[in-house]
């Protein structure tokens, strides 16, 4: 399944790319919302490579994966790759220029099932994709909000 959002932003392209890139902005906004994150010792800290095991109660039962920074082009993208049990996935945050001081930052999402559970799990997402797609926008939309509303704070 593939899901695709963008958003424009009030906030120059290098400040987008900088708050999608601050790692470890992430990784205090995922423990504050309950997620467990641990950073494995064979993993670089920093760029391509690094990476994380995640526990995200989920349903009922906590789900974990290995998520892994496959690729970085500064001002332009960052690629991710996810491994879990039942299923696999990449991500894709691409950021554009739009003018000065306005950007905008896509996300596409992939993921692949690899389980019948997890196959039968992302059918039944495909039945409501028009909500699934809506609340992926709506989530997007309240982060590049974070961002440009940190962005207002801090403009010289």
């Amino acid at each position: 399944m593939k899901l695709t959002a963008k958003s424009d932003i009030e906030a120059p392209l290098d400040y987008l790319y900088a708050s999608i890139a601050d790692t470890p902005g992430w990784e205090r906004e995922a423990v504050r919302r309950g997620i467990e994150i641990e950073r494995p010792g064979d993993m670089p800290l920093t760029g391509v490579g690094a990476g994380w095991l995640i526990r995200v109660p989920f349903r009922g039962r906590v789900r974990s994966f290995q998520l892994r920074i496959d690729s970085l082009v500064h001002d332009q993208s960052m690629a991710f790759s996810f491994q879990g049990q039942a299923m696999t996935g990449t991500a894709l945050a691409e950021t554009k220029s739009l003018s000065a001081r306005r950007s905008r930052l896509r996300v596409t999402l992939e993921v692949k099932p690899k389980t019948l559970a997890a196959r039968l799990f992302l059918n039944t997402l495909r039945l409501a994709r028009r909500q699934v797609e809506a609340r992926f926008e709506k989530r997007l939309g309240q982060f590049t909000a974070r961002i440009e509303e940190r962005y207002a704070r801090e403009k010289p």
